[in-house]
């Protein structure tokens, strides 16, 4: 049985959620690609201890991730029974639905039917009684807004989820959430969005902005652009790369001589400020005290630790911030 590190909280930073009670490292790990079925489940198990041994309270899940769908949350369950299971409390553990899980008309999207069957789903592959944070995953372009909420207002009333959070949604679309939630007085705290050096969406949709108005919290996925911003491709594609044995999310064609030159661009800035290009890039991200925390995924434990060297510096040079932006946009 796991036995967790005694000075695992002087290692972390923690950041307010919004203006709720909720508390979020400023690193959290994300079980998005290497915790399926395809994973070496030893690995899973060292990975979830060196980020709870970090200070990493925060597991980032969602229905689908795995390959194949659910089996993340299983294989995270399993570690949790276990190994960790005396440390639930010390655990935000959050969840998601808004993508394809099963077949037929209520197995995608935002209805209430796919919401409320999908935290029960959740809920017994992971061996839970309740999740810290429950999203929905995506926008509904289909459904009414007011049904996709109240799903969520009533999940966290049964006790199912503590907090609620939407998750790739645009400033617009925030404000008309909260409004709604608010009138629901459901505890919602937090957007989920993709947000990198490489991927300024959130800045251009309004979602950065209005969070910060309504005094929600926003923690980022993909802030490594699929580890573009690394040095892994600073010298070509390797044979051993995500591009060559995955390909879902992060296509070959991407890496050509153009993105090449950013990133070695942002590389020598990396370099200059006594930093890795990633822990720059996740440093950027958490610059300005609009993000919440950052989701890092990994393959192996020691990738953990080196991301976590990016809260030891957040501070930027405005002629910094001047060339990212020139380099990157």
């Amino acid at each position: 049985m796991y036995t967790a590190n005694e000075n695992r909280y002087e290692k972390m930073q923690y950041n307010r959620c919004g203006e709720s009670g909720l508390k979020l490292p400023a690193v959290s790990l994300g079980l998005w690609h290497n915790f399926g079925d395809t994973g070496n489940f030893e690995n899973m198990k060292q990975m979830c201890f060196t980020a709870f041994d970090n200070g990493i309270t925060h597991f980032d899940l969602a229905n689908n991730y795995g390959p194949a769908e659910g089996s993340a949350e299983i294989n995270f369950g399993k570690i949790l029974k276990e190994e960790m299971s005396a440390y639930r409390d010390e655990m935000l553990i959050s969840t998601k639905a808004g993508y394809y899980m099963w077949p037929g008309p209520y197995g995608d999207w935002g209805s209430r039917k796919y919401l409320m069957a999908s935290i029960d789903q959740s809920l017994k592959r992971m061996g839970l009684e309740y999740v810290d944070i429950f999203y929905h995953h995506r926008p509904d372009p289909d459904t009414p807004l007011e049904e996709t909420m109240e799903a969520l207002a009533q999940i966290v009333r049964s006790g199912k989820a503590l907090y609620a959070g939407i998750s790739n949604y645009d400033g617009p679309t925030l404000d008309k959430a909260t409004a709604i939630l608010t009138d629901l007085n459901v505890p919602f705290v937090i957007n989920q969005n993709r947000y990198s050096i490489f991927d300024r969406t959130i800045e251009k949709n309004g979602l950065k902005e209005k969070a910060k108005e309504l005094k929600k919290g926003i923690i980022c996925f993909s802030p490594l652009a699929q580890g573009l911003l690394t040095d892994r491709y600073l010298n070509g594609i390797p044979e051993d790369s995500r591009i060559r044995t995955d390909g879902r999310f992060l296509q070959e064609n991407r890496i050509n001589e153009e993105t090449l030159s950013k990133i070695r661009a942002l590389n020598d800035i990396a370099l200059k400020r006594g930093q890795t290009l990633a822990e720059m890039a996740l440093a950027w991200i958490l610059k300005d005290g609009y993000v919440t925390s950052v989701l890092i995924g990994a393959s192996r434990p020691s990738q953990i630790l080196d991301n976590i060297k990016a809260i030891e510096n957040t501070s930027f040079t405005e002629e910094e911030l001047t060339e990212i932006d020139k380099i990157s946009m």
